[in-house]
């Protein structure tokens, strides 16, 4: 059993919804970020996505590849982003790590070698967004094994003739992209969001929890309330790209994740 696998079984016994943060690795800057990231469990967050910036960032948005952007000009690189995971750890032993970005730096690093870092070095489980399910064994199933999840994404496309090949080798849990494009283009909407949720419910026993368009604390409590959790990231990622302190982008998520476990 992952971290993944038993915070959602503790949420589960406690009838309680998750939150998921989403933060880019090194931004503002690697010692602000890493502060950020340990601050997160305190305001309410359930698993951290920690992105892994790239270059030709294709599902984010503008503020997300803006923050991608910085981290890479600051010096962010996939050793300095497993660094972060290794010091948070030092801290903080429970909270699951999800790293979120692209093939192409761990394609560069090795499959191999990427996992056995990304294991020792505390991090739980992968969102690679560019690796469709056809290609399972360049990256999701050697993860498997080297007891990492490998998380999907599936979306409004995904009807129910591809559903099963979206879900055939995920596990912790399924990410549910609420709107069609990029990440911070429109506001999630619960009443077109729950059927799919349904839909993809009635086909895995794993937990879904929905991300990309939700911004607010009333957004975040009504999403949560028809899918397993909610996901938040371009909403923080602006404040600090607005220079906030760490305490206040604590603050702000606090309500979040309030928002959230209140569904």
């Amino acid at each position: 059993m992952t971290r993944i696998d038993a915070t959602f079984a503790r949420l589960r016994d406690a009838n309680r919804k998750a939150f998921v943060a989403y933060v880019m690795a090194g931004d503002p800057d690697a010692e602000t970020s890493l502060e950020i990231v340990r601050a997160l469990p305190g305001a309410g967050v359930d698993i951290i996505e920690l992105g892994l910036p790239f270059t030709d960032p294709m599902a984010d948005g503008p503020t997300v590849q803006r923050a991608g952007q910085r981290a890479l000009e600051g010096g962010m690189t996939l050793d300095a982003t497993l660094d972060i995971v290794r010091r948070f750890r030092e801290e903080d032993d429970e909270t699951p790590i999800v790293l979120m970005g692209y093939y192409n730096p761990i394609y560069s690093r090795g499959v191999e070698t990427f996992l056995t870092q990304a294991r020792e070095a505390g991090i739980d489980g992968l969102i690679v967004v560019d690796l469709p399910p056809e290609e399972d064994d360049e990256l999701c199933l050697p993860a498997q094994r080297a007891g990492l999840n490998f998380i999907r994404l599936a979306t409004p496309t995904t009807d129910d003739r591809r559903l099963p090949k979206v879900l055939q080798n995920t596990s912790g849990f399924v990410y549910y992209v609420s709107i069609t494009g990029i990440t911070g283009a429109a506001e999630a909407q619960a009443a077109n969001v729950g059927p799919d949720v349904a839909r993809i419910k009635a086909a895995t026993d794993l937990p879904v929890v929905v991300g990309f368009g939700v911004r607010t604390p009333e957004t975040a409590r009504e999403i949560a309330a028809v899918a397993d959790g909610a996901v938040v990231g371009s909403a923080i990622v602006a404040q600090i790209a607005e220079g906030r302190p760490v305490s206040e982008i604590a603050a702000f998520v606090k309500t979040l994740a309030d928002g959230a476990h209140g569904a």
